[in-house]
Order: C-alpha cells, then structure tokens, then sequence
C-alpha cells in the first residue's frame, strides 16, 4: 500500500557512513569508514566502579525521571569545563543536556527553520549535520573554505545578498571531514557577520580537546556580545559514544526554545547516564583519560600521513590535520572516489566518499579516512592496501 509519508521525508536519504558501517562490521573489514572512537581507550573498570556506586548511593533518583534540562551537577561540570578552557562565560541555566550532538543538530533545525529557509556551511561540512537540517526542508549555500576556515569576505557577500538565512553551521576545530582549523582572525570575523546580520551561528565542538599539536584556541562563542552563537559538545569522542549524552550551549532564552522541543521529542536524557558521567568527572581526572586518547590517536594520526606520503601514488593530496579524528583526501578531479571504494572494498578496505559532505553534490574526487578507531599495524596495511588501488586510477 502505498501511505502517504510527510513532504519532509522526500528530503531524506540514509546516512552513506551508516550503510558503510554495516559492511564493516565484518572483522576483516579494515575500515577508516566511521568516526568511532578507540574502543580499547574506554574506562570499563572505571564505569563499573562508578555504575555500581550510582545505584547503591542514587538508586531512586537515577531510575526516575528527571528534568529535561538534565543532572544539574553535569550541567555546572560542563559550563564551568566551557569557560576555562573555551572563554565564555557560561552557567548551568545555558546548558540543556542531549542524545549526543546529533540531537542538537536536530533540535536546532526544530527551532530555527521553515520550508525554504538558507543554511549556510563550510564546504564540505559534516555530513549528519546535513541530514539534520535538510528534514526541516531548508537550502543549503556552500561558503567557500579553505585552510584556515570560511573565507570571510566570501562569507560576507552571501549574507548580503541571500535573503532567509537562519543558521550558519561550523566546525572550527578539526573539521568533520576534512581536519582543518579555523584561525582565530576567521573566528573574531565570523561572529562580527553574524551579529551584523542578526544570524544565528551553530559551533559545533567535538574534536576541540583532541588536539595534538598547536595551541587551543578561544571558542567561537568567545567573540559573541548578542548571544548569536549555541554551542554544541559531547561526550562520544572524550568519553564513550554508547552513553549519548551531548549538550547544547547558549543564550538562556534561546536555550528555553530548545527544551520546549526536545519536551515533544523524548522528554528527556537518559537519568542514569548523566548520574554516571558525573560521578566518572567526581571521582576520576578527565584530563588524564583525554591525554590517554590524545596521545594514542596523535601516533595514529602520524602514522596515517607517513604511511600516506610514502604509498599515495602522485596527483593524491590530503590535510595533516593538528587533531581530531579525521584526515581529507583529494583525488585528481577526473576520479571518482566511489569508484575506488567499489574497488577498495573488493580488498576488504574502506572509507567515506566525499561526495556526500557537500550538500549541493559535486566533488566527487574526495573522500575522508579516520584515523582513530584502528589498530596501528591495521592503519598501515589498510592505507598500502588503498594505495595500490589508487594507483589503478590515478
């Protein structure tokens, strides 16, 4: 029977990293697909301890419902984590715990956007963020990007001649694909267009405390004096991924709009993973299990680009990313990288086909590879692997 579906779901195609994910579940399957966190990193006898603690101390309260803001004392941890390390100035009251990122994403796209309304993004830009959005029927205008963030006088030009922008969707600290970092001039610069035009910025911030070389720098949400910024973290990438528990940072009133709509979507977080989180950051150092992943995925990532400089055949070029999980390839523009996937899985290879992370198409002979989720010796003969199909093409 053919039902009648609502028109935002003609806007709507599966995620292409999560129908690649299922073909890497098979164990011999060297997969540089998903953005999944060493497993190996997570504290398991640390979460037992503090499992077990939680529901002998907290048992009523962690079974129960709670507010849909969140657990207060994660709240206050993260807001108070925010402005050390980040330069804003937030409190609990800024802070609405959520599924992951993921669900902020979603939510934002719920309280901002109409049919044909204009999100603006890097090019590429993080493929689930365009999932998110492209529910709520919005267009998308690619800013141009290069190595140190949206060009500005680029960024400039389209919000003075492009009526209905809403949001403007970035990733500053080891973009989702392709690594890169936003200078700080192109942060300040951001900011001072979006509060010139009256739009609302979305920073999203998963990667920040994954850096491995270079020094940190203030969050975008630093520069704001209107409360044009949100901002978004998580816990997937420092922690564990399995708990899904992110948050949403901002402007107090903007925050009230956005627990309205997650009210009609799922009430609210899970109680007993938030309690867990906060009992892990009480008990344990969070900065001495993040240096653990820091320096794990630093050799990673070096690895990936030695091995990568040494077998990529010439024509290939990629980012040296300074952190986060990611690494961005570009092919010569008569490639394409989905034919090489074809090829590469055939050797039991994978990745993610750039294509994708461009909301408008085109692109084609791009695709990311992470670095993170592999064993070392699996990175290697994966990339010798992907290098010997490369050189079929190129």
């Amino acid at each position: 029977m053919d039902f009648k579906y609502a028109k935002r779901m003609t806007h709507l195609k599966a995620s292409e990293i999560r129908e690649i994910l299922k073909i890497t579940e098979k164990p011999e399957v060297i997969s540089f697909a998903g953005g999944l966190p060493a497993p190996e990193l997570f504290p398991i006898e640390e979460i037992k301890t503090v499992s077990r603690i939680v529901l002998e101390e907290e048992s009523a309260r962690a079974l129960q419902y709670t507010t849909t803001e969140g657990y207060t004392p994660l709240r206050e941890w993260i807001s108070n984590r925010m402005n050390s390390r980040l330069g804003t100035e937030f409190k609990a009251e800024n802070i609405l715990l959520t599924h992951g990122s993921q669900q902020a994403l979603d939510l934002s796209g719920k309280v901002f956007l109409d049919e044909g309304d204009v999100v603006l993004c890097e090019s590429p830009t993080y493929l689930a963020a365009i999932s998110a959005f492209k529910a709520y029927g919005c267009e998308f205008i690619e800013v141009p990007t290069d190595n140190n963030g949206m060009i500005p006088d680029e960024l400039d030009r389209i919000l003075e001649n492009t009526k209905r922008v809403k949001i403007i969707y970035v990733i500053p600290d080891f973009q989702n694909p392709t690594g890169r970092t936003w200078s700080l001039e192109r942060r300040e610069r951001l900011v001072k267009a979006a509060m010139r035009h009256q739009v609302m910025v979305v920073e999203d911030n998963p990667y920040g405390e994954l850096r491995f070389e270079g020094e940190s720098l203030p969050s975008v949400k630093s520069f704001d004096q209107i409360g044009c910024v949100l901002c978004l973290g998580t816990f997937s990438k420092t922690f564990c991924p399995g708990y899904r528990i992110g948050w949403i940072a901002g402007d107090k009133n903007a925050i009230g709009k956005y627990v309205l709509v997650k009210q009609g979507a799922d009430l609210q977080c899970n109680t007993i993973a938030q309690m867990e989180i906060a009992k892990y950051l009480e008990l344990y150092d969070i900065d001495d299990h993040i240096n653990i992943i820091r320096e794990v995925y630093r050799k990673r990532r070096d690895l990936t680009v030695k091995t990568m400089e040494e077998e990529f055949p010439e024509g290939v070029t990629f980012t040296r990313p300074q952190g986060g999980l990611f690494a961005w390839i570009e092919l010569p523009a008569d490639v394409n990288a989905r034919d090489v996937l074809e090829k590469s899985l055939e050797k039991n290879v994978a990745f993610v086909p750039g294509g994708s992370f461009f909301p408008n198409g085109g692109q084609e002979n791009t695709f990311r590879i992470n670095f993170s989720n592999m064993p070392e010796e699996r990175i290697v003969e994966g990339l010798k692997s992907l290098a010997g199909v490369l050189r079929e093409f190129v």
